[in-house]
């Protein structure tokens, strides 16, 4: 073989190396697209189901404090007044 077709088989040899190497880091992002596509469906749904459980304690996580001071705002738009024990959970 001749050093242009050495050459040339040698580009083509590279050009496929980087196609493969694209079509990889493509599928790459897809994945990263729809993970992210299902932490913002599970977070929703999480944020959904967030309200039924509004006095809720998870010992792992600690007091839920962002649904209790939301239940204290509705409770304080109403006229009633916001007392100590409604913005922290009763056990701990």
């Amino acid at each position: 073989m001749n050093f242009e077709n050495v050459s040339l088989l040698w580009n083509w040899l590279e050009l496929g190396a980087l196609f493969a190497i694209l079509s990889r880091l493509a599928r790459t992002f897809d994945l990263i697209a729809s993970t992210q596509r299902e932490l913002r469906r599970a977070i929703h749904h999480l944020g959904e189901h967030h309200g039924v459980d509004l006095g809720a304690d998870n010992s792992l996580r600690g007091p839920e404090i962002a649904s209790i001071s939301r239940s204290s705002h509705a409770r304080a738009g109403k006229g009633s007044p916001v007392r100590p024990d409604d913005l922290f959970p009763q056990s701990l």
